[in-house]
């Protein structure tokens, strides 16, 4: 099974951040996290890497339901986008498939919790 859907967008890296956290917004989506990995391995490793930022997105109403039917399912959250940076100056955003990762623990009414967060990530990347 694959465990994200991605798009690819031809404008700069900045602005696809800017339209990412617009679009998640309006799936009801906020950014918990935002995960610089480019700086981070400059700071850390003193290497050189290309654009590449993890945002932590969290629908609050959906992790509420979630953590009320299952309290380890935190490990699990928030939900990852990547923006990072492809060949040819494009920008390919990538969301994890919440419906694949709940698959895993098991449990019904989490599978069902993930196909509508799912749906809403797929939203999310269809739209830009």
């Amino acid at each position: 099974m694959k465990y994200y859907f991605s798009t690819t967008m031809a404008v700069p890296f900045d602005d696809a951040i800017i339209k990412v956290v617009d679009e998640l917004k309006k799936e009801g989506f906020g950014v918990l996290t935002d995960i610089d990995v480019k700086a981070t391995l400059k700071n850390k490793l003193d290497v050189d890497f290309r654009k590449y930022r993890i945002l932590g997105a969290c629908n609050p109403l959906f992790a509420f339901k979630a953590l009320q039917i299952e309290n380890k399912v935190g490990t699990m959250l928030p939900c990852n986008v990547v923006v990072q940076e492809i060949d040819g100056g494009k920008v390919e955003v990538s969301a994890i498939d919440p419906a694949a990762s709940m698959q895993a623990i098991g449990n019904e009414e989490l599978r069902a919790i993930g196909n509508q967060v799912q749906a809403k990530l797929q939203k999310v990347i269809d739209s830009l």
